[in-house]
């Protein structure tokens, strides 16, 4: 397979080492490197995304875009092969190459706060860049990726159906999920009112997901973009707070060692609004704090459907591991919401500091 992508790119395998190459679960990624170039070898995984042509279109359509208006912007799109083309295609298997970034790395986990400042700042201004894009030029590469009323109709179907075996035993949870459904009702509210504008959004915010320098770890861009598409600015917002604000991530059974970090909250706000003050209007900057919710409920709800519907989407390596992981994102909303007062406080203060910078800056 190596020797088949690689030639299709004008390279001799012969030359190049290749190993596994990061942490991602959807895609199969590998660095194809030698002495004298890398690069990011990657297999798109299709039982996700069903039409990856839209994948590539959308790049490709950004690509130009921001060569016309950001030329200094690093924007890091897939190689063409040497006939053009977007994809190797070998017995349906879709492969790409994409250029390897010098100095640059990922992480894994949110450690201290500057790197969710600097990952923040980064998604922040990859929408602000697309600011002026035609959103509409953009298709959807996962359909209803983060439609909260879909997946809440989906758990509503998923527990109707369930053996009461699977009901008693998530009993806690559901109850858990139906005392937040006001989470989804104020969703549908803020669609239907218009109080939030459709951007161009990366919709999958996890720290990996951002190049940091190796040295100083300045956000350099974001990566991995296959589900950049028409979306709320709550996606990205809210997956920062899912992924970023607890050092326990959704695989930890120790619910005790789930905390929320307002430090951690304060860097995500800092850094995204620095980039997107002057683009979110006064409604969509009222809902910054419900973004939160809304992506950790929406998992919560993924979860707990998918353990009554018999664990046929998420992939589990024990029994009840997606009962589990609802459980954990219950505890990660509620601890959450909790929150949502020293929030406020943390805002506030933000916002006095910054227009106090601003008068010094004046006089």
């Amino acid at each position: 397979m190596f020797q088949e992508v690689l030639g299709a790119y004008g390279l001799n395998v012969e030359k190049f080492k290749i190993e596994p190459f990061g942490s991602g679960l959807i895609n199969h990624t590998w660095k194809a490197y030698s002495e004298e170039v890398a690069y990011i070898l990657q297999e798109v995984n299709t039982e996700v995304f069903r039409q990856p042509q839209n994948i590539a279109q959308n790049i490709e359509t950004i690509k130009k875009y921001l060569d016309q208006t950001a030329p200094k912007y690093l924007f890091v799109a897939p190689i063409s092969t040497s006939n053009g083309d977007d994809f190797v295609v070998l017995d349906d298997h879709f492969y790409r190459i994409f250029p390897f970034v010098e100095n640059s790395c990922s992480i894994d986990f949110v450690h201290h706060p500057e790197q969710a400042y600097h990952a923040a700042k980064q998604f922040g201004k990859f929408t602000r860049m697309l600011g002026a894009f035609n959103v509409k030029k953009l298709k959807p590469t996962i359909e209803d990726f983060h439609n909260l009323p879909l997946r809440v109709e989906q758990f509503k179907t998923a527990l109707e159906q369930a053996s009461a075996e699977k009901i008693k035993e998530a009993k806690f949870a559901i109850e858990e999920i139906i005392r937040h459904y006001d989470i989804e009702e104020q969703y549908g509210h803020m669609v239907d009112s218009g109080a939030l504008n459709l951007r161009v959004v990366h919709h999958d915010t996890k720290i990996s997901n951002v190049l940091l320098q190796i040295d100083t770890g300045v956000g350099l861009c974001v990566i991995d973009l296959d589900t950049v598409m028409p979306g709320y600015f709550i996606s990205d917002v809210g997956d920062m707070m899912r992924t970023y604000l607890s050092e326990a991530n959704e695989e930890e059974k120790d619910f005790s060692k789930i905390a929320i970090r307002e430090d951690v909250f304060a860097a995500i706000h800092k850094g995204y609004m620095e980039e997107m003050d002057q683009v979110l209007s006064f409604t969509e900057k009222q809902f910054f704090i419900y973004a939160g919710k809304f992506m950790i409920y929406m998992q919560a709800v993924r979860f707990i459907a998918d353990f009554l519907n018999g664990d046929t989407y998420y992939k589990t390596n024990y029994a009840d591991h997606n009962l589990v992981r609802g459980l954990n994102q219950i505890d990660l909303l509620n601890k959450y919401i909790a929150k949502e007062p020293g929030f406020e406080e943390v805002i506030t203060k933000i916002n006095q500091d910054r227009v106090s910078n601003s008068k010094t800056i004046l006089n």
